[in-house]
Parts: C-alpha cells; structure tokens; sequence
C-alpha cells in the first residue's frame, strides 16, 4: 500500500475531520475544543477576535508561568518537621566514662621524664630571667635535640614591625631560633603566625638579647606594667629541620602555648608505643569502678566494655549493647537509673598533659562509637552529679529530600572506625577524611585517629616536618570544606538531652565513714587511701518516659503539584485534563501532517530526478510502443540534426505501406446490394 495513503487514512481515522493542513486543523481544533477562548477566536467579529486572541494569549502565558513555579516548588523538595510526643518502655543509653587524665603518671613518667625536664627548665627561664646566665649554665642532661624538633620560642614585640624571636636555650651556635621579622599576620582567635624571616649574627637570650648595639631584656612577670608586656611565647614549626619554611604558633597565654607544645611532643613519644603498654599504663577498670548500681541490680566494672580511646585513655562503656540486649529502663527517676561512684586518682596526673581533673562521660546510642571530645561532659571530683534524660529521636527524609545516608554506604570516606563494629557518624567521618588527607599530604597518620592497613603514626624521628604539615593541615579552610562536603548526616538519630545539678559529695559529717569502707574495699586498707579530691559520685536516670519524636515528610508531593497544576489551569483557561488531552491530538494531528508533507517532498524529489534523465520532453506512450514492436523505428527527439549533412543517409528499413482497399471508391452498383440487404 503507498505510505501517503496509508498516513491519509490513518490521519483521518485519527482526526474524524477536515485538517488536511496546518491551517485547516488549527481551525478545527479550536471549533471543536472543550477550552475557553479558542472558541470565540474563530467565531467572532475580526475586532473580538483580536480581542479574544489576546486574551488567550496572555491567559495561558499565565497558566505556563503558574505552572513552572508549581514545579520548581515541587522539584526543590523541601521538607516540613512535625513534632510528635510519645510514651513507652525506652532503652537506656549507653554510658562511656573516662578520666579526664589518659595515663597514670607513675606508669607514663619514663616515657616523659626528658620532656618534662625540658619544659621545666624553660618554664624557669622564661619566669626566672637573671643577667647572671649564660648559654654554658644550660644543664648538659638535657635533651636539646629533643627540644629543637619542636622549640618554644619568645616573640619580643616591643617594635611590632620588627619583631624579634628569642630563642630559650640558645647555644653559642648561631641558631634559626633567634630572627627578625618584619610581616606579622594575625588571623582571628587566640593564635598568630610569623613568617619565617632570616637569622640575625651571633645572637643568644639568656636574660637579656643583644641586637647591634642595643638590648632587649628578657620579661620580667613582676612589677611589670601593661606596656612592658610585649612578649608572647610561641611554638616553632618547620617543614623540615634547618628550614627557613617556618610558622609561629603564637598564643596570648603561654598557658595555652605550654600545653599545645606538650600535647605535640607527647603525640610523637606515645606514637611509638605499642597500644597494649598505652592500655597498661591507663587506669584500669577495677581502680577506677568503686561501686555501681543499676536500678535494683548490682554491677561491677566486669559489667563495663573497655576501649582505648586516644585523647582519655582507657573507657569504659555501661550498656553498649556489643555482646548482650541492650538493658531497658523499667521506671523514671533517679531510683531506677545507673549508680557510679569513681576514683579518678588525680594525684597521678600527668602535670603538663592534663590541666583539668574529673571524670568525662558521655551518653549515646548502643553500638556506637563514643566522641567524648566533642560530646562529652566533665563531672568534678568532690560532687554527685545528677543527670536526667530527656530523648529525643530524629527522622530525616532521604534523598533527594535531604543528603543524609542510612549506614554510611554511600559516603565516598572509608569509616577508619569500622573497626570497632560500631554504626555510621558524622564525627567518625569527618576524623576518617582528615586522617585520609594526613596520610596523603604528611605521609604518616595523626595519633589521634584510628590508621589504616600499612600506614605509620607520625613521630619526629621518622617524619620530621610532621607537627608542621599537621598544623597546616587542621588550620586549611579549604580541606576542611572539603571533608564537610564528603561526609553526610544519619538519617535517623536518638539525641539525649541532659539535665544536670551537682552537689558537694561526701558532706564533712559523712566523708570519713564513707572514706573509711571505700578504701577498704579496693586496697583492703585500714587506712583512708581515698580523698574528695579524687571521689565523684554519678546519679544517670530518665526524668521521664516522655519521648519527643522530630520527623520530616515532604512539603510537596505529586497530588499536591497536580491538584496546584490543575487548580491554575482551571483558573485562568477554564480548562481540564480533558482540554490537554485534546491539546495532545492536534499535536498528534500536526505529527501526522508533517510527515505527509515530508513524504510528498521525498516523492516530488524522486521525480525531479527521475525527469533530469531526459533533456527533452519524454517520449509518448504510442511512441514508446512502436519503438517496442518495429524494431526499426528510431525516434529522433526534436531539434537534432545528423553528424553529417552532406552524407546520404542510409534507406530506413520497415515495412511497406498498407494496401488501404476500403478506402477506394467503388461504383454504387456494387454497394447497392449490400444497402439492400441490410435495409432488408
């Protein structure tokens, strides 16, 4: 069958109407169009049809504009929180506890004593400036080479714009401690850093600094006035040892100073030991449990999990739910709640490494790993502390709502606590990405964080420049940008709101009785071993049973962007679903009219062609069968002439001419009998 008939026909089945072209369709649609408007354009005067034609035409713009901001609203996905509260049975949390201190100090002290020493000495000398002193008077005993790894330097800025770095234990050597510098960059909070200028000639600060032919003394704390304080104690750190690619970590406490620079030279000592000896030098569970009570049931520390945890030491985690179901809580209140009591043993602490003393806890959720750092509280030795609970669980709607992830399977970060079997967190993965990008960039990883296959934590001897890297590496805005975008949120969170009230425990009346058994029964002393210095007392418990819960669901949804669609369309067109149906036949109609029109093109080019064979015009049928049936016959198109005018042309063959006997006239006599016969 011809494809244009079959089009035709089908165009026709389809259309049951004129409209065999775009006018003529166009016309039809809009008399036969359940929509208002293109009616009237067809029916009316040429004045309301330009009326009307403008109308409708300004009307559906609205309704396409309508339309596009319901579906950029709809595509958006925003989301709506609903606040629920309920009422049931609840699990109680998982409760770590952790000295404030990481290691005993009477275990740890041979690791430290050469570090110890040396601040001690520095201490000396930055408090206790005396002309009398020299570079010889520097004990030999000490550990120099330890100190200059990371030094502690004095910042004298009485000329801010040429400040001068005084180098504690300066030899007779000319050191990169002792420089000049004259850019000062001071970016927000409690740090700044100098650039690393030049080294001055032979200089030294033993109480006093010489510079040319002037000097500047050493500071002195006492009967000091706020003008003469212009000195600042800063930690040096270079990209490797004898660089000029130095930055000064410069603080407005040397308190501050201090304890950064113990918490950088203590990292790279304790890198190097093996994590079962930093477990043995921690306090150990049966030291530190004194007593436990869960509601009505006894506990004891065998009922705690351990883990190492880097910046506290050993932990110990009640109700984890790693090995056993995890424990519900049977009533509100403080009867029905955990019961502690702890020794932290603050007489061993580590001087330099820890400044605060206390016990630090944290409640969360069962098989997940504790960040006490950022989600723990401190309880004060001396105190009951009283914390009620209040829950809060989160719902966050996936994607493409919000970019949360249910178990972290799909965060680009490999979870470095994973290891622990514990569930998917933001802070598990933003401390994984960092330590991914300290490995790449430093080459070695931070103490801090767990390691992965193959890789070493850093330490001054085998990665000198590492303190340098780290602190470039913490302090970049653009790695930490980057790590905020990798990591995502939870989907689903249980949050414990806390309520917290402390009191003096025990009281004067009652501190020697209670003093009395509780050394009995972790020495078996007779003899008080205990202090309120060292006791505190934990009260954990539900206030109550109420439990809020914080969902989200979609603000828009698909019935809602249809009803919004319809609603408009309905509004300015007066229109349905109906009228867009029909809307979708004249585009058909229009499809079908197109390719009719592509078909007929194709074909009229066919015989464009087909004609371009033949200069002339081609020869006729009767022509076409002669030429068929006389061999002989030779059609001469018009206007040629022969090659050779004066060459006779040969005789054409054919036939001879027909002999045309009924075309003689004969007599009438002849014909008369015939007439008759037929008249007959």
């Amino acid at each position: 069958m011809n494809l244009k008939k079959y089009f035709i026909r089908a165009l026709h089945r389809l259309q049951k109407g004129p409209g065999y072209t775009y006018k003529e369709l166009l016309v039809w649609y809009c008399d036969n169009t359940n929509t208002h408007g293109p009616k009237r354009i067809i029916k009316e005067g040429p004045k309301k049809k330009l009326i009307w034609f403008f109308l409708t035409l300004l009307f559906a713009s609205l309704v396409f504009w309508q339309w596009g901001i319901l579906i950029n609203t709809y595509l958006s996905y925003n989301v709506t929180s609903s606040l629920s509260i309920g009422f049931k049975t609840m699990k109680f949390p998982a409760v770590t506890v952790c000295n404030a201190n990481p290691y005993k100090y009477s275990e740890a002290k041979p690791l430290l004593k050469e570090l110890d020493r040396l601040i001690d000495a520095a201490l000396e000398r930055i408090l206790q400036p005396s002309p009398g002193n020299s570079s010889e008077s520097i004990s030999p005993s000490l550990d120099l080479e330890l100190w200059y790894q990371i030094p502690l330097v004095l910042i004298d800025e009485h000329d801010k714009d040429n400040p001068i770095i005084l180098d504690i234990f300066e030899t007779n050597q000319t050191a990169a401690g002792i420089q000049s510098s004259t850019d000062i960059p001071t970016p927000a909070g409690n740090e700044s850093s100098v650039d690393s200028p030049g080294s001055a000639d032979n200089e030294s600060f033993v109480g006093s600094h010489t510079t040319g032919n002037h000097t500047a003394t050493a500071p002195t704390p006492a009967n000091t006035t706020s003008e003469e304080k212009k000195y600042k104690l800063a930690v040096k750190l270079c990209s490797h040892p004898g660089s000029d690619n130095c930055t000064y970590r410069n603080f407005t406490s040397a308190v501050q100073a201090v304890t950064e620079w113990y918490i950088l030279q203590s990292t790279s000592i304790l890198s190097k030991v093996p994590l079962q000896e930093r477990i043995r030098m921690g306090y150990q569970a049966e030291d530190m449990i004194l007593a436990c009570l869960y509601g009505a049931e006894p506990c004891n520390y065998k009922n705690f999990t351990q883990i190492y945890h880097p910046d506290h030491g050993n932990c110990y985690i009640f109700n984890w739910g790693m090995d056993e179901e995890a424990l519900n809580s049977s009533n509100p209140g403080a009867e029905f709640g955990l019961k502690l009591i702890l020794d932290i043993s603050q007489q061993d602490y580590i001087p330099y490494l820890s400044s605060a003393a206390g016990a630090r806890l944290m409640l969360h959720q069962q098989k997940s790993f504790p960040f006490l750092k950022d989600q723990g509280i401190y309880a004060m030795p001396g105190t009951e502390t009283s914390i009620g609970v209040l829950v809060d669980e989160l719902e966050r709607m996936g994607y493409p709502y919000s970019d949360c992830t249910m178990n972290g399977s799909d965060v680009p970060v490999k979870n470095l606590y994973s290891k622990y079997n514990t569930s998917y967190s933001i802070q598990a993965c933003l401390r994984s990405c960092f330590q991914k990008d300290m490995i790449e960039i430093c080459g070695c990883g931070h103490y801090m964080f767990p390691l992965p296959q193959g890789v070493n934590y850093c330490n001054n001897e085998d990665y000198p420049g590492w303190a340098y890297c780290y602190s470039s590496l913490r302090s970049s805005i653009r790695h930490r940008q980057i790590c905020i975008d990798s990591c995502k949120e939870t989907c689903n969170d249980t949050q414990y709101k806390m309520t917290i009230s402390m009191a003096d425990w025990p009281s004067e009346a009652s501190e020697d009785w209670i003093f009395h058994i509780l050394s009995y029964e972790r020495d078996m002393s007779t003899n008080v071993t205990l202090d309120r210095n060292g006791i505190i007392k934990l009260n954990i418990y539900f206030q109550e049973y109420n439990y809020r819960t914080i969902s989200e669901s979609a603000a828009t949804t698909i019935v809602w962007l249809l009803s919004s669609l319809g609603g408009q369309f309905g509004f300015w067109m007066g229109g349905s679903v109906l009228c867009l149906i029909e809307f979708g036949e004249i585009i058909i109609d229009s499809l079908w009219i197109t390719v009719i029109n592509i078909i007929s093109w194709c074909k009229g080019l066919k015989q464009r062609r087909a004609q371009a064979r033949y200069p002339d015009v081609p020869p006729t049928v009767s022509e076409l069968v002669e030429a068929h049936t006389n061999l002989g016959f030779q059609h001469e198109a018009a206007g040629t002439l022969p090659r050779d005018r004066d060459k006779e042309l040969p005789p054409e063959p054919g036939t001879p001419p027909p002999n045309y006997d009924s075309l003689r006239v004969q007599p009438l006599d002849v014909l008369a009998p015939d007439s008759d016969a037929e008249t007959e």
